[in-house]
C-alpha cells in the first residue's frame, strides 16, 4: 500500500489522547464490527504481555476508540469518552486480558467477537498516526488497510473456483484466495462491494456460504493502477531535476496521482482541515476543562502575558508556543484535533504554520499549501518507518513532526526546495534519539514540551535553511538512522510507561491520584468533564 497524506499523515480528524490508540482502535473496532454484521453479544480483547498496551489501553484511550468503533462512531464523535459504558449498555459484554501471545508488533489487537455462540476472530496492529493493519481473520492471513471495500467469501468447495467465477462476474481490483486448517475464503478488493445479484449467483450456483463486507475506514482509496511519482526524498529530487518545483506543488503531484484526486479537491480538503485546526486553536485559548488530565488550562494565561509584555520577547515564537499549548489542551480535554503526524505530536506542525503564516498576515490557502508541503516529508518517514512512539520512541512523533513542519516553513517563506528538504533533515537529526515516557501514563506531559520544542526547532532549522546551512546527512540518510536507533531502544522507552519520567514519584502519585478519581465517578469509564 502506497502511503498517502490525507490517510496516513495529516489526519485523522479525532479525538483522543494517542492516535496510535484512539483512532487505529477505532478504526479496527469498525472492521470489526462489519465483520459481525453489527450484532455481537461479547467481545473479548488480548493484548500481548511483552507489547506496549497491557500497561497503556486504558490510559492512552485503546479502549475508548476500539469499543467507539464497535459502536460503529467516528473518530471525531463527542460521544467517545464513554464509548466502553454505552457498548456494554447495549448488551455487549467486554474482557480484556493480557496473554503471552509472542506478537512481534507491540501494538496488537487480538479481538474474539461472538453473537449467540456465532464467532468471528480478527488480528490486528496499530502502526502509528492512526494507520492500521489486519494480519488475520479467522486464521486467514489477510493484507487489510481499510482502503478498499472488502467482501470476504467463505468457499464451498474448490476456493479456486470460486475465486475465478468471481472474475468473471465482478470487476474487482484484486481477488485474493486464502486457506487455513482446510477451509479457503476469497478476498475481494474493489471500489465497491461484491453485488447483492452476483453473490445471488454465486449461492446458487453453491460456491459460497458465508458472506461478510468490510466498509473501507481511509478518506482516500486504493485502486488497481495507485501509484505515486516517487516514495523517498531521493526520488523526488529525481523527480524535480533541478527545476525546483516548490514542495507543496510536489506534494500535490504525489496525492492527485495516489488516490486519484483532482488538485482542487486536495486542497479543498486541506484547506477544511487548516478550518478545523485554527477553531480547535480558538477552543483552546478560551478555555478548557477535563477530571481525567494531567495538566490545566494555562494557555489563557500565555496569551494575557503575551499581550501585557509579561514575557520574554521570543518574537513569533511565543505565538507559536501559545498555539502549539491550545491545540494540547483540546486534546487533553477531548476535544477536535488533527493527528499531524500523531495526536500525541498534534500540536508542534499546525501551531508553526498557523502561527507564523498569521504573523507574516498569510491566509488559509497558504497554510494549506505548507502543510502539504510537511505532509510529503511525512510520507518519506512513513515510508521507510514508522510515526509510532511504541515502535520508535518520541523521534519517531515529535522528531517527524518538527522535520514536516521545517519543511513547511521554509515553504510558506518561499524558499527553495533543497532549502526546504535541508531544514527537515536538519529537524530530525537534532531530534534523533528521543524517548517517549509520558507522565503518569497520560499523553500530556513531557508531551507538551516536546511538541514545543519540536516547533521552536521547526523555526529554527527553517531559518537555518533559508540562510543556506549545511544539512550534512541527505534526509533519508537521518529517517534510516532514527529507525536504527529505535531498534537500540529499550522497550522501557517507547511509550510503555515503564521508564524514564513515567516511573518518577512524582508521576505515579499523579496516576494514582487521577485512578482514584476516575473510580470515584463510577466506573472510571465515562470520561466525564
Amino acid at each position: 500500500m502506497f502511503v498517502s497524506i490525507f490517510n496516513d499523515v495529516i489526519g485523522p480528524v479525532m479525538r483522543g489522547p494517542s492516535s496510535s490508540h484512539c483512532a487505529a482502535a477505532l478504526r479496527i473496532g469498525r472492521l470489526a464490527r462489519d465483520l459481525m454484521e453489527e450484532k455481537l453479544d461479547a467481545v473479548l480483547v488480548e493484548f500481548d504481555r511483552h507489547g506496549s498496551l497491557p500497561t497503556t489501553h486504558d490510559t492512552q484511550g485503546s479502549d475508548m476508540g476500539l469499543f467507539g468503533g464497535l459502536m460503529g462512531w467516528d473518530a471525531a464523535d463527542e460521544r467517545l469518552p464513554g464509548s466502553m459504558r454505552a457498548l456494554e449498555e447495549s448488551g455487549v459484554g467486554i474482557r480484556i486480558e493480557t496473554v503471552d501471545a509472542g506478537d512481534p508488533h507491540p501494538n496488537t489487537y487480538r479481538l474474539t467477537l461472538s453473537k449467540n455462540e456465532k464467532s468471528h476472530s480478527l488480528r490486528a496492529i496499530s502502526t502509528g498516526g492512526g494507520m492500521m493493519k489486519v494480519l488475520d481473520i479467522d486464521g486467514f492471513a489477510v493484507s487489510m488497510f481499510g482502503d478498499y471495500f472488502e467482501t470476504l467469501l467463505w468457499a464451498r468447495g474448490d476456493g479456486v473456483a470460486l475465486r475465478e467465477k468471481v472474475a468473471m462476474l465482478f470487476d474487482a481490483d484484486a481477488i485474493l484466495l486464502h486457506e487455513h486448517n482446510g477451509l479457503q475464503m476469497v478476498e475481494v478488493k474493489a471500489q465497491q462491494f461484491v453485488p447483492d445479484l452476483v453473490l445471488a449467483q454465486l449461492k446458487l450456483l453453491g460456491f459460497v456460504g458465508i458472506v461478510r463486507r468490510l466498509a473501507p475506514v481511509l478518506p482516500v482509496l486504493s485502486h488497481r493502477t495507485t501509484k505515486v511519482p516517487f516514495s523517498s526524498c531521493a526520488e523526488m529530487l529525481a523527480f524535480d531535476a533541478g527545476r525546483d518545483i516548490p514542495l507543496w506543488k510536489l506534494a500535490l503531484e504525489y496525492e492527485c496521482t495516489r488516490g486519484g484526486l483532482s488538485e482542487q479537491q486536495a486542497m479543498e480538503m486541506m484547506v477544511g482541515i487548516v478550518r478545523i485546526l485554527r477553531r480547535s486553536i480558538a477552543q483552546g485559548i478560551a478555555g478548557t476543562t477535563y477530571e481525567d488530565r494531567v495538566l490545566g488550562y494555562q494557555s489563557g494565561r500565555f496569551e494575557r502575558l503575551m499581550q501585557e509584555g509579561g514575557l520574554l520577547n521570543a518574537g513569533a515564537l511565543n505565538r507559536i508556543i501559545l498555539y502549539v499549548t491550545a491545540l494540547m489542551e483540546v486534546k487533553s480535554s477531548m476535544g477536535v484535533i488533527v493527528a499531524m503526524p500523531t495526536a500525541g505530536a498534534c500540536a508542534a506542525l499546525p501551531g508553526a504554520v498557523i502561527a507564523m503564516a498569521e504573523e507574516m498576515n498569510l491566509g488559509e490557502d497558504e497554510m494549506a499549501r505548507a502543510i502539504l508541503a510537511s505532509g510529503i516529508i511525512g510520507v518519506f518517514i512513513a515510508t521507510a518507518w514508522t510515526f509510532a512512539a511504541e515502535v520508535g520512541g518520541c523521534q519517531a512523533e515529535g522528531g517527524s513532526a518538527a522535520a514536516m513542519a521545517a519543511g513547511a516553513l521554509v515553504t510558506m517563506a518561499g524558499g527553495t526546495l533543497a532549502q526546504a528538504v535541508a531544514a527537515a533533515s536538519m529537524a530530525m537529526q537534532s531530534m534523533i534519539g528521543l524517548i517517549c515516557d509520558p507522565i503518569a501514563n497520560r499523553v500530556e506531559a513531557p508531551c507538551l514540551g516536546k511538541n514545543v520544542m519540536a516547533a521552536a526547532n521547526a523555526l529554527s532549522c527553517a531559518n537555518m535553511a533559508l540562510a543556506g546551512f549545511d544539512q550534512v546527512i541527505p534526509l533519508d540518510e537521518v529517517i534510516e538512522t532514527a529507525k536504527q536507533v529505535a531498534k537500540q531502544m529499550p522497550r522501557e522507552l517507547r511509550c510503555t510507561a515503564l521508564g524514564g519520567l513515567s516511573i518518577t514519584p512524582a508521576s505515579v502519585a499523579i496516576e494514582k491520584r487521577l485512578a482514584e478519581k476516575k473510580m470515584a465517578c463510577g466506573t472510571g469509564s465515562c470520561g466525564c468533564k
